[in-house]
């Protein structure tokens, strides 16, 4: 009964958002102490805050096992140096989506990696292990004393006070040792899971593809299982809490000081096997993460695999897919970037974090939330939210400076970036911000860079025509209503509603004549400037 509902539920969850807690520090172990220097681009802090990616990750994770939800992370974050096997991949996302058994049977194998001690079997091969001391030689003794005075106390009851001696320091040794046990007491049983699982879906054969020579490290992890297996015995002890079994287990380990001799005998084992273990949770993670991208796919209204090519920039009914009933739009350009004018809350920032999105997961999981789309292999960088630093003494401009500082150092490396950029230079006086604003995107535009940057000046608009496509976003104001579309469109912004939208909220009277005419002589001051 109990597995018919389990599958009941896995097959009305496919496709749905998850309703669980989401445990970051955890859930980023892998991607954190993980080598990844032979990759594309891993995602910087910075633009991961820029983009909301933990809300975007709560989105796309669809994973059934904490294994394939560290895995899955990583590979958020990581962007690879080439699509790997992708036609190999999308087989499996089809098979996985159209054979509703197999799924299923996958998924009920994956759940049995959904405790949360799972989320530690990547520290036995990413970890230093814990170390016996230089004195552990005196285990083994104490170890035999143990065995020796409880073998000859029915024959010489004399022996017993050197029988409770002994009996005293290896309680000592033993209880010292408790913390080291503590460390692994969860993840060594869920390896051992893992190990098995992954031998489970090997027998299928369309997963073997994956990694043919998987057979070998699961063989190799194996050859400690016997020894691994008193740490599942010790996990479910202390779950069930068994006293009497406890009781009688824990003077046995006492008097031969099992526990500190097994744990150091595994670990010096596992440290031998680091590539193995990585091996198979690559393994188990990898179909992990096909799962959750088929789930994905049929969970959204609209989903498009990408066209990976070498310059042209074009989205078919491009989408923000966090946010609900999000007004799709399209554009292309093929040589230049993107500069966005418009009003706030209309749109912009919403559009560039779309860009940044789409081109995050086309290139990580083969998916973007589109009709059609067709991008570059681009390194992305952002200075979206920027705020002062006030524990280290930064003001907004300087964080600002810093971060622009960054996107031009790489924009010039060789491959080629995305720039994304919202109001640059905020915390300065207009004419230094429109100056410094035109060379910088200047600056960054060359080099086969990309930039999609929003702005309220609109005097950018007129010096940067030859490096970037115009476009804007816009509102309508009715009586003493705001109304927005949402809709991006060609050319620079024609109209400010600014004072207007101060004039519904029912400003002063004179207030607001007076910002008419100013705005009229600033206008008409400009035009003369340009003639």
């Amino acid at each position: 009964m109990r597995k018919r509902k389990v599958v009941e539920q896995l097959k009305a969850s496919f496709g749905q958002v998850k309703r669980e807690g989401f445990q970051f520090d955890l859930i980023e172990r892998y991607f954190l102490n993980k080598e990844n220097s032979d990759s594309f681009q891993v995602l910087s802090d910075k633009t991961c805050h820029d983009i909301d990616f933990e809300e975007l990750f709560m989105f796309l994770d669809k994973t059934c096992s904490k294994v394939g939800q560290q895995y899955l992370y990583n590979h958020l974050r990581v962007i690879p140096n080439a699509l790997v096997r992708i036609d190999q991949k999308e087989h499996l996302v089809e098979r996985l989506t159209t054979d509703i058994d197999l799924r299923i049977k996958t998924q009920l194998l994956l759940k049995k990696l959904d405790k949360g001690d799972a989320y530690y079997i990547a520290s036995l091969f990413q970890e230093e292990h814990q170390k016996p001391p230089r004195w552990f030689f005196l285990v083994y003794l104490l170890s035999a004393a143990g065995l020796l005075s409880l073998l000859m106390l029915p024959l010489y009851p004399q022996l017993f006070l050197v029988f409770l001696g002994v009996m005293l320091l290896n309680m000592g040794i033993h209880y010292w040792n408790k913390k080291n046990l503590y460390r692994y007491v969860g993840s060594i049983p869920q390896l051992l899971q893992l190990n098995s699982i992954a031998q489970h879906l090997f027998k299928e054969e369309l997963f073997q593809p994956i990694d043919p020579e998987l057979p070998i490290a699961i063989r190799m992890i194996n050859q400690v299982r016997n020894r691994m297996s008193f740490f599942r015995l010790e996990a479910r002890i202390q779950g069930d809490a068994e006293a009497v079994l406890w009781g009688i287990l824990e003077l046995l380990k006492i008097t031969f000081l099992l526990e500190p001799l097994l744990l150091f005998g595994v670990l010096k084992r596992l440290d031998s096997k680091r590539k193995e273990i990585e091996r198979v949770f690559r393994f188990v993670g990898e179909i992990d993460l096909l799962i959750s991208i088929a789930s994905l796919r049929k969970g959204v209204a609209m989903y498009c695999l990408p066209e990976i090519g070498d310059s042209e920039f074009s989205a078919q009914k491009v989408y923000h897919p966090l946010i609900s009933n999000c007004v799709p739009n399209s554009i292309t350009v093929s040589d230049k970037s993107v500069l966005l004018t418009g009003s706030n809350m209309s749109g912009k920032t919403t559009f560039i974090r779309a860009i940044g999105i789409n081109v995050i997961t086309g290139l990580t999981i083969n998916t973007c939330f589109a009709e059609a789309i067709s991008i570059p292999r681009l390194r992305i960088h952002s200075a979206i939210r920027i705020s002062d630093d006030l524990m280290n003494d930064k003001s907004y401009y300087f964080e600002e400076v810093l971060t622009i500082k960054e996107m031009i150092d790489s924009s010039s490396l060789g491959a080629p970036c995305l720039f994304l950029l919202d109001e640059l230079f905020k915390g300065t006086n207009t004419i230094e911000r429109i100056s410094a604003g035109k060379a910088v995107l200047s600056k960054l535009s060359k080099n086969g860079n990309r930039v999609f940057v929003s702005t309220h000046d609109l005097e950018l608009t007129e010096m940067l025509t030859d490096e970037y496509d115009l476009y804007h976003f816009s509102e309508v104001v009715i009586d003493r209503k705001v109304d927005f579309d949402y809709r991006l469109k060609k050319g620079k912004l024609a109209s400010r509603n600014a004072i207007r939208i101060l004039q519904i909220n029912d400003y002063p009277s004179d207030l607001i004549d007076e910002a008419m005419d100013i705005s009229k002589k600033m206008d008409d001051n400009a035009l003369v400037k340009t003639l």
